[in-house]
């Protein structure tokens, strides 16, 4: 008998950033009341589960990617028993949850750094990277991805400190073992609680050569996070995996790992032994050509095959454009990367707001408060009635595909929660994207399903519509009354 494969291996995953997705105390911030207020839309919608941005105490420098308590939630999203009340919920209703994890930094307000600043004769001081200066410079020449260079002087222990982010992002040693004594403990803290897994913020940065070396001369002008590519993080990876495999459920780690291409992705699989999953984003900033797509879809492929390893598929995220703005603000584009993103043999993730085709927001200059510039991807997510904010900054989002509620009534259904009008049995043709070539019909292979079934009792969501085969080419119908949801869900 065939193993079956874990969850995640056939799941669609859902990345909220809970800021932006659903306000319930009218502070105009999201929390975690409001994700749990839309769970049952979450299931309708037919994705299995929910990735969360991170929720921990932050003084908000990199907006909660400056973490000062990795084992609370921060006031503005709620609080613990908050996040227990989201947790269990969404189990009961069949989602698994997702927190992001940020290992490779802490906020400088963070007690770890806090007492780390304190001395340099502090017990944790070599909890983070302290240098004295090069020839009256700073220690090396690496560069901040944020702009400017990675060091900053403290006055009051007359030294430098690390950070590859912001200055107020100080990056932990994970050379000192009571650093990834404390790490693991974070993991065991919400695992303990019953979350499913983890999505790894740049994970491949936490291990740092100890004589932290100059970068060579051509690479001298680039930030470190795009490059850096330390075979160390490889034990410390197999560390972190043995932590998730001493808790039963298939609990699951993902790893950003943004070095650019597939083959440098395939070694933090390991054998089967470190990261579960790593973001592939070589869609992202892909031109729109159908045979540019195919060879890096192939090119992906072909890296990873030998480490036997599972892909993971994605078009936008919070630190990127949406893809409708990166391909010119076309519908049609949209929808057409939307199939290919989801009959790709790997896991798919969206990123709220793409079941509803949306662009970026415009937001003007003077409103921007993001230290990257993301403000426009990360604009509120049209959960509510049209004219009616649930969000401060509501003003700002592109609301050219409108509201939910809205697609839902010129789809011909007078709820988000209505039963979509799709048929039992459709099909997914051999011909879409090289699937037979790829055994998209035996789920023992790929994971996949072998074809999207009646709503109501498929896992995966029928998508774009009605799909159906004809004339030798795949042709899409659109729902009855012009509805412009991506995919519709199930009842």
């Amino acid at each position: 008998m065939p193993t079956a494969p874990p969850w995640w291996q056939t799941a669609v995953l859902y990345q909220v950033y809970p800021r932006s997705f659903l306000d319930t105390d009218g502070d105009g911030i999201g929390d975690l009341d409001g994700v749990r207020a839309k769970l049952a839309y979450l299931r309708w919608l037919g994705v299995d589960g929910v990735w969360l941005s991170p929720i921990y105490p932050s003084p908000m420098a990199d907006f909660g990617y400056d973490v000062s308590d990795h084992c609370a939630v921060d006031p503005t999203f709620g609080d613990l028993a908050g996040f227990d009340s989201l947790l269990g919920e969404a189990h009961a209703s069949g989602l698994r949850v997702l927190l992001d994890w940020v290992p490779n930094h802490t906020s400088d307000r963070h007690p770890w750094f806090v007492e780390s600043r304190s001395s340099q004769g502090s017990t944790k001081r070599n909890w983070y990277f302290w240098r004295d200066g090069s020839d009256g410079g700073r220690p090396n020449n690496w560069r901040a991805a944020f702009g400017g260079r990675a060091w900053t002087w403290d006055d009051g222990t007359r030294q430098w400190y690390l950070h590859l982010f912001l200055p107020q992002q100080p990056d932990l040693n994970w050379g000192e073992p009571e650093v990834v004594d404390a790490m693991h403990g974070v993991l065991r803290f919400w695992l303990d609680r019953g979350l499913d897994g983890f999505r790894a913020d740049v994970i491949h940065l936490i291990a740092k050569d100890p004589t932290l070396p100059d970068q060579p001369p051509a690479l001298a002008e680039l930030d470190l996070a795009g490059v850096h590519d330390n075979p160390g993080v490889h034990p410390l990876l197999r560390g972190i995996r043995a932590v998730l495999d001493g808790y039963p459920g298939d609990r699951v780690m993902v790893g950003e790992v943004n070095l650019g291409s597939a083959a440098q992705l395939a070694p933090y699989y390991g054998a089967g032994d470190e990261l579960h999953m790593v973001f592939n984003f070589s869609l992202l900033w892909a031109p729109w050509d159908a045979a540019h797509w195919s060879e890096r879809i192939a090119e992906s492929e072909a890296a990873l095959a030998p480490a036997d390893a599972w892909p993971v598929w994605v078009l936008s995220n919070h630190d990127t454009p949406r893809h409708r703005t990166r391909h010119g603000g076309s519908e049609d584009r949209a929808r057409v990367a939307a199939t290919v993103l989801l009959t790709l043999r790997g896991t798919p993730f969206l990123y709220a707001g793409e079941e509803l085709g949306l662009d970026d927001a415009e937001v003007p200059e003077a409103a921007r408060v993001d230290p990257g510039g993301r403000d426009g991807c990360r604009a509120p997510h049209p959960l509510g009635r049209p004219g009616r904010p649930r969000l401060a900054r509501r003003a700002l989002v592109a609301l050219a595909a409108g509201s939910v509620s809205a697609q839902c009534r010129r789809a011909g259904r007078g709820s988000a929660l209505d039963p979509p009008p799709v048929p039992a049995a459709v099909g997914l043709p051999a011909s879409l994207g090289g699937a037979s070539r790829r055994g998209v019909g035996d789920p023992r292979r790929t994971g996949r399903r072998p074809g999207l079934r009646a709503a109501g009792r498929a896992r995966r969501p029928p998508y774009l519509g009605q799909l159906r085969r004809g004339g030798g080419r795949l042709r899409r119908r659109r729902l009855g009354g012009g509805g412009r949801v991506l995919w519709p869900g199930r009842g």
